[in-house]
């Protein structure tokens, strides 16, 4: 069990083989809610070839001073990060429609969570 995001790791190993290799990692948020973003390749048991590199976004929670994974999604392919950036882009992008809104309503949120999490998170 991890106590610190630095120890947080998305490899896994089977039976002493590595069968899921982290690439990469971006932390996303800290805190007692963490969340973090793993670039990770998966073997492919018949070849003993790595597949094409996946995304995970994991949400951490710390309880009782350790990391536990609380929940995850998966972009499980090249052409899916490619619709999820559109569709970010089209929301959040320079000239975007809902841009001004969407931050506006955001930095709301984020003032009254603020608020309620106190200075410990």
């Amino acid at each position: 069990m991890a106590e610190t995001i630095e120890e947080l790791t998305f490899n896994y190993e089977d039976e002493g083989r590595l069968v899921r290799k982290e690439i990469d990692r971006a932390v996303l948020s800290k805190g007692a809610w963490a969340t973090l973003m793993f670039l990770y390749q998966e073997l492919d048991r018949q070849t003993e070839q790595y597949r094409e590199p996946k995304i995970a976004i994991v949400r951490f929670k710390k309880w009782n001073g350790v990391y536990r994974k609380q929940s995850s999604f998966n972009i499980s392919s090249r052409k899916q990060a490619q619709q999820i950036l559109e569709v970010i882009e089209r929301w959040y992008g320079p000239g975007a429609a809902g841009a001004t809104d969407a931050a506006a309503t955001a930095g709301e949120g984020e003032a009254a969570d603020a608020a309620e999490s106190g200075p410990d998170e």
